[in-house]
């Protein structure tokens, strides 16, 4: 992975990337194996579903520190538990209202479905979304002690 970009103000964002085992982290390892060049300011954690993906762990990855949060899982019709995805898009919707509680902005949060084969579109979705969240600036979350 090779930075792309020099971002503005030498602000670098942290971003936690939830990913599908099934699909989604396949996806990143397809674009690793592939040597797709993108941002390489993110970290991925594995999850088995998106829909385990529940709002309190969004909200700890913003406590802890992240500028924005990934959540990534298979195409509908593709999730190896049937309707994960689509328990993953209620969790999410409840996730943004409690964004917008706590003050930040809904970019900071985002939800995509990227399959295994698909990892010049995981390089693609990782390098838009630095950029939104750069334009954003650091998370209004984020303490002294958290950086």
């Amino acid at each position: 992975m090779a930075q792309k970009k020099i971002k503005k103000n030498g602000f670098h964002p942290k971003i936690v990337a939830f990913a599908c085992n099934w699909c989604s982290y396949a996806g990143a390892d397809n674009a690793g194996v592939n040597r797709i060049q993108y941002s390489p300011h993110f970290r991925v954690i594995r999850t088995m579903c998106s829909g385990r993906v529940k709002p309190g762990f969004i909200l700890k990855a913003f406590q802890l520190g992240a500028d924005g949060v990934l959540v990534s899982g298979c195409h509908f019709g593709d999730c190896h538990y049937i309707f994960g995805n689509e328990r993953a898009v209620e969790l999410f919707e409840k996730t943004k209202k409690m964004i917008r509680l706590l003050g930040l902005e809904e970019k900071r949060l985002r939800l995509e479905w990227i399959s295994a084969a698909e990892g010049t579109r995981w390089g693609q979705i990782i390098d838009e979304f630095v950029d939104e969240v750069t334009q954003l600036g650091p998370s209004p979350l984020v303490s002294e002690k958290t950086k």
